[in-house]
């Protein structure tokens, strides 16, 4: 090989790993900075073509599997990889707990006691992906200036080469991952007889590759798995033996792989048999020493209780994913309350808890469940932040709070055992989200309760999942709330019909959203003769409800002048195309004389009313009438006359109260009709409740709902 080009320097990659050689460039880099910074995981990520993802292109130390939920990571997810891209900058993740409280979603899938750095590639001008290394749990949980300078360097030459061979239109691939080969066990032990002396010891032995598949598996493991050790080889022990098909024994495998520390657990064999399995880890696999339960625990001078069970893990990886996906559906601040007391505190073993949050300055308690007497939880209610108390000084650092008994709580907070709640342990888990205290979760258990590392850890991790739903449940919460009053302020607080008109009305929002919208009524009571209006503002949020409110006010105004009912839909028209909100309203307009048992009507697309007649028959009035509100400046808008003999009932409806999804709108409003006929007799106030009670469309409120009813009194 010829000498390096002029000014190469000692770091630089060879031009055999150039893409142009065939050579796999990402692989090479990506061991080249595992090796210099002495990680034992890595990984490299290409930024996609066409979209704003990171896409996983090669892998180092660890199978895939085992970061398979991050194949493809968009650039805006809360994962390191990704916020490295975003931010153009080294990203640092010290251990197990600092991933549980920063990144949440990773931490509950890996719950494990591990270091990661994540980088982007890139230049000054071109972003092209980005890489992560990962340690073991030994390492410090702080990054030396001499892993942070190679690590930087390192993805520094990769992205120059990447932009080279973008130069040159050669496009980077997937490359094979680098795992290490499984060996045997006579293998690593060199010689035959060294193979014969492991194969008579009296405990088992057996070694598996990176994969979790056996790579050798001595006689004495075969007879106490109960399985042939030939039936072994090639498989995996989760696998491959009938009553260790439990996530947990393979969670245990990946735990000791990737935090590389010792793991060990217990696991019965069926009828009674207990089986002590320790896993001691390398880079290339791990080694498993297999005995009987018993004789380790007369080893360390304490016997098996005869029901003992194995320590399962504390959450399933299938129970977090039902529980992202149930908190993302989550709506308002009490969904996310029940959402844990029937997903988390039965996962963890929790008996009870409290959600608490901060207003004002004080403590504030969003909800509790697993109380008999709320009064207990009640009384923290308002408590000042600056009080010292377990809850505030969690909500106050962010920082989670464990307690194994009544006696470790009550000695670092005496005031304590002044309110007893019944319950024996307890873990104050921060709610951070967007890098904040949103609250803090209580969890009560019945008994004495030991929190070790990773079950702190996994706790911590769940925290940060429910403090992104309670974070969104109380903006929804606020939202909802804001938008209820607005739409108070925005409707009638009370009719007040004319002599010899009696009235009811309903106003139902949407299921969906922010629950406000453009659906309105009002009754006018202008002197001699009083008006009714119902109409629905396209739209579900401020701006329609905004501009239904207009609509009410002008429609009020032009009426209050004596316009006809004409010239009042005339006018109401033009102000909405004035307006220049570019939305349409529908509308439909009377005039009401109850003296003369009449109402002249006008219609602006609206669905037409219907009329019960004082013998029960009902029929739909199909009113002459011109275009939405809001489209034609010129249009016009004819009125019709309609009979209001006494006993009457008129029902002003939205299409909210009809219109539903895979429901034809003439069989709809046959019901409706039917509903009418029947209950019709019924006080104005009840029979407005059935009709929006009964209203399968109501019930499923993909839209608002507005119902309006006017009866002509018998006695007029």
């Amino acid at each position: 090989m010829g000498a390096p080009p002029a000014g190469a320097g000692p770091g630089d990659v060879p031009a055999a790993a150039d893409p142009s050689s065939g050579l796999p460039l990402l692989s090479l880099a990506l061991a080249s900075m595992m090796a210099e910074v002495q990680a034992h995981s890595g990984g490299v990520y290409l930024l996609a073509a066409d979209e704003p993802v990171l896409e996983m292109a090669v892998t180092a130390g660890l199978p895939r599997t085992f970061v398979a939920p991050w194949e493809r990571v968009g650039l805006s997810s809360p994962i390191p990889v990704a916020e490295a891209v975003r931010e153009r900058r080294l990203v640092w993740v010290g251990g197990e707990e600092d991933m549980a409280r920063r990144y949440p979603r990773i931490a509950v899938v890996l719950p494990y006691a591990f270091a990661l750095a994540a980088l982007p590639v890139a230049t000054a001008d071109t972003v092209y992906g980005a890489a992560y290394v990962t340690w073991p749990g030994a390492h410090p949980t702080v990054l030396s200036d001499r892993e942070r300078e190679s690590l930087t360097a390192a993805c520094e030459r990769l992205a120059v080469r990447l932009e080279r061979a973008a130069r040159e239109n050669r496009v980077p691939r997937t490359e094979p991952d680098l795992l290490a080969a499984p060996s045997g066990m006579a293998g690593t032990l060199g010689t035959v007889e060294a193979a014969r002396m492991v194969g008579r010891l009296p405990y088992g032995l057996a070694s598996l590759d990176l994969h979790g598949r056996v790579a050798f598996a001595n006689a004495a493991a075969a007879e106490l798995l109960g399985v042939h050790a030939d039936d072994l080889l090639g498989t995996q022990p989760w696998v491959s033996v009938p009553w260790l098909n439990d996530p947990m024994y393979e969670d245990r495998y990946r735990a000791a792989l990737i935090s590389q520390h010792v793991t060990s657990f217990v696991a019965l064999r069926p009828p009674g048999d207990w089986l002590s399995f320790r896993m001691y880890p390398s880079t290339t696999g791990l080694t498993t020493r297999i005995s009987r339960a018993r004789a380790v625990a007369e080893m360390v001078g304490a016997a098996p209780r005869a029901d003992a069970a194995p320590s399962p893990r504390l959450v399933t990886i299938s129970q977090v994913l039902s529980l992202t996906g149930a908190l993302t559906e989550a709506v308002g601040v009490q969904d996310v309350v029940q959402l844990v007391a029937d997903e988390v505190a039965p996962a963890v073993g929790s008996q009870a808890l409290v959600v608490l949050g901060s207003r004002s300055g004080r403590l504030h308690v969003l909800g509790q469940r697993g109380y008999e007497d709320p009064r207990i939880v009640e009384r923290f209610d308002g408590l000042p932040l600056a009080e010292r108390t377990p809850g505030t000084h969690v909500l106050n650092t962010g920082v989670p709070a464990f307690f194994e008994s009544r006696q470790q709580l009550e000695r670092l907070y005496p005031d304590r055992n002044e309110t007893p709640d019944g319950f024996a342990a307890w873990a104050y888990l921060p709610l951070i989200a967007s890098g904040r205290p949103v609250g803090t979760c209580v969890l009560a258990y019945a008994e004495p309760h030991a929190f070790p590392a990773d079950e702190r850890a996994v706790l911590t991790s769940l925290g940060g999942l429910i403090a992104q739903a309670l974070e969104r449940a109380l903006l929804y919460d606020a939202k909802n709330q804001l938008a209820h009053g607005l739409q108070a302020a925005l409707l009638p607080h009370s009719l007040a019909p004319p002599p010899g008109i009696e009235a009811a009305a309903r106003y139902l929002p949407a299921m969906h959203g922010m629950e406000i919208g453009g659906d309105f009524y009002d009754l006018v009571p202008t002197r001699p003769l009083a008006a009714a209006v119902i109409g629905d503002v396209q739209g579900h949020n401020v701006t329609a409800a905004g501009l239904m409110g207009q609509i009410r006010t002008g429609v009020r105004a032009f009426t209050s002048v004596g316009q006809t009912p004409a010239e009042v839909m005339r006018s109401t028209n033009r102000l909405l195309i004035d307006s220049g909100a570019d939305l349409f309203a529908s509308c439909l307009y009377l005039r009401l004389d109850p003296e003369r048992g009449r109402a002249v009507m006008a219609r602006a697309g609206h669905p037409p009313p219907l009329l019960r007649r004082p013998d029960g028959r009902v029929r739909v009035l199909d009113l002459a009438g011109g275009p939405l509100l809001g489209i034609d400046a010129e249009a016009t808008y004819p009125t019709t006359e309609v009979s209001l003999a006494p006993g009457s009932v008129l029902a002003l409806y939205t299409d909210g109260l009809v219109e539903s999804p895979g429901v034809d709108i003439e069989d709809a409003l046959v019901d409706l009709g039917e509903l009418l006929s029947e209950s019709g007799d019924q006080p104005l106030d009840k029979l407005a409740d059935t009709l929006v009670r009964h209203s399968a469309a109501a019930q499923e409120r993909v839209d608002d709902v507005a119902v309006l009813l006017l009866r002509a009194e018998a006695d007029h």
